[in-house]
This record gives C-alpha cells, structure tokens and sequence, in this order.
C-alpha cells in the first residue's frame, strides 16, 4: 500500500533561522511565496534541496527548512549539478542574484542552462551588489553612480533572460518581489517542468538602490507598465486593457486596441522560441515589461542522459572499479 505524504503548510518549511535582511527587503516576499508554494506540491520536506553563492540573496537556504548548501561566490551552479546529479530524485532550486550570477557565477551559469540540468534557478536582480555595500553590477543601469563607479557606470547592463534563451534555457520567466500571487504561480510553473528552469525576480534594495523597478512594477503604475504572460491569450495591457502589442513586419508595436486591430493584437506562444525572443527584448519605457512565463521547450534533461548513458554502459561492461579507471590510459609513475 503506498502511503501519501502528510500535509504541510508553510509553518513546515520555515527553519528555526531568524531572518536577517533589512527591513523592507524584497527578499522577505520571496521567501514568503516559495514557503507557501511548496506545500501545494505534495512532497516531503526532505524532497528538496535550496543552494545559494553568496550575497544576500544567498542566505535563503538557511531560513528553508529543507537540505540546503550555503556555497561560494558563482559556484552554486556547479554544486547543484553535482547535488541533482548524485541525487535526482531531489528537486535542486538554487538561490543567486544579479552580481553572484552574472559576473564571478556567469560562465557556471550559462552551462547549468543549456545543458538542461533539471534545476530551478531563481535570480533576484535588484541591479546592485547589496551584500558588498552598493558597488554597481552587470545588470546596473547606465549612468549608475556608486562606490565603484563615481562618475556613473559607463557599461551596458546584462539582461539575464537574453543570456539565458541565447543560453538555450528551458523554461524562463519573470516575476517580481512585490506581487506574491503571481510568485507563487510561476513558482508553481516552475516546480512541474522537468528541466531547467530560470526565473528572473524583480527585486528591491531599499538601502543601495532603492526604487530600482518602481517606474513600472510600483503599485501605482504596474496594471499600465506591465504586460502579463499568459499562454494562448492576446498581449494586452493597461488598467482598462486598452494597449496591446502587434507586428509592423518584424518589429513590435505598442497601440491602442481598436476593432480595427484587435485581431492583429500578437497572442502568446510558450513554445514559441523567436517570440521569447522578442519579448526578452522589450524594454520600459518604450515598451511595457513582460512577467510570467517567456518560453517552455521540454526535452530530455542532462540528468536523464546521464544516468541512461551510465546504465547502457554497465550493461555492456558490468559495474567498474574506481581503482581500475585510476591505473587504466596513460599512467606514469614520478
């Protein structure tokens, strides 16, 4: 008889931890919308494993009560490689911010992505480096000025979706700190796909960059800066939505929905790889900024292929010794 897991509630996946961060942090809910996701799932406590690098973004393992790797700067990538590839009955979520990885963590990044390693990366971009007291990062706007930049930045800043789907990611999606309810679906998304998955949030610092995403994820001003993703439904927009997206060839355009367009009004494609694409491209405020889901492609996971490739081996040669492979090749003794 198989026995179903009991079940929990987000009491059941907050750690006896008190939560360091400051207040009015975006960070609080994050964590807030993942401790009340993963009840609904229905696994245990010990199903899941949260893997940080450093920032402070990076102390959410500790406030999960669930296996977790608080690790070094970028390296999370590879320790949750390691972690879903000894463990695949895991479900591996790695915790990382803008700077932790898209600068030291960006090749480790890039590489846990477009080998569809079924992980959930969730990236908190607040478009500075918190932890380091307010030094610009590679997602900083321009003109920036900080610590390390003075005179203003004189970068252009990364978008992590674009390294992403150029990246071949598996499923991407945005969301942001300040709207639990659609957290906690994307979040949900997210859990159910079987593969990579990356979700960019949108996040506050309140101390060193303050109001970062407020032009368009403000509560004043979202319902007409935000276009909200929904699989098979029209690209429309606006507190009345009254604005919507369409194609002038291959270039998008914002206009007012009329009876005259309203059928030329794009509908979204998750499994559409050039309107991710497009999307991932569109930036306030010439245009509104996409949140939800960009792009779904499922195919065979990096850990699938790994273990099918391990037990077509030892069906052939029979399981191994370590010792053998060591003394087996080119070997030479000093």
């Amino acid at each position: 008889m198989v026995q179903e897991n009991p079940a929990l509630t987000r009491k059941d996946f907050t750690s006896d931890q008190s939560v360091k961060w400051c207040p009015g942090c975006g960070d609080y809910n994050i964590l807030s919308a993942i401790q009340a996701t993963l009840p609904k799932l229905g696994k245990k406590k010990e199903d899941f494993c949260f893997i940080s690098g450093i920032g402070c973004s990076s102390r959410f393992p500790y406030y999960m009560n669930t296996y977790g790797f608080h690790t070094i700067h970028g390296r999370a990538p590879a320790i949750a490689t390691g972690v879903k590839a000894a463990n695949p009955e895991l479900d591996v979520w790695m915790i990382t911010g803008d700077g932790d990885a898209l600068s030291i963590g960006g090749n480790h990044f890039i590489h846990a992505i477009r080998r569809n390693q079924d992980i959930k990366i969730m990236l908190f971009n607040n478009r500075i480096y918190g932890l380091t007291k307010g030094q610009y990062s590679p997602t900083s706007q321009e003109g920036i000025r900080t610590s390390s930049t003075p005179y203003g930045a004189i970068d252009y800043p990364l978008n992590p979706l674009a390294l992403t789907i150029a990246s071949n990611g598996g499923f991407i999606a945005r969301t942001s700190d300040n709207d639990p309810k659609h957290m906690q679906t994307v979040f949900e998304r997210a859990a159910a796909h079987k593969g990579n998955v990356v979700i960019e949030i949108l996040q506050n610092c309140v101390i060193f960059n303050d109001k970062v995403h407020e032009e368009y994820y403000g509560r004043g001003v979202r319902g007409d800066q935000l276009l909200y993703l929904e699989n098979g439904q029209p690209m429309l927009f606006g507190k009345e939505k009254n604005k919507g997206l369409i194609l002038d060839g291959l270039n998008p355009m914002v206009v007012d929905v009329t009876e005259e367009n309203k059928n030329d009004i794009i509908i979204h494609d998750e499994s559409n790889t050039r309107l991710g694409e497009l999307l991932i491209g569109l930036h306030y405020p010439e245009f509104p900024v996409p949140v939800g889901i960009f792009r779904v492609l499922n195919r065979p996971t990096y850990d699938e292929l790994l273990i099918g490739q391990m037990e077509e081996v030892q069906a052939k040669q029979g399981k191994g010794q370590l010792k053998d492979l060591f003394q087996s090749g080119t070997t030479w003794e000093v």
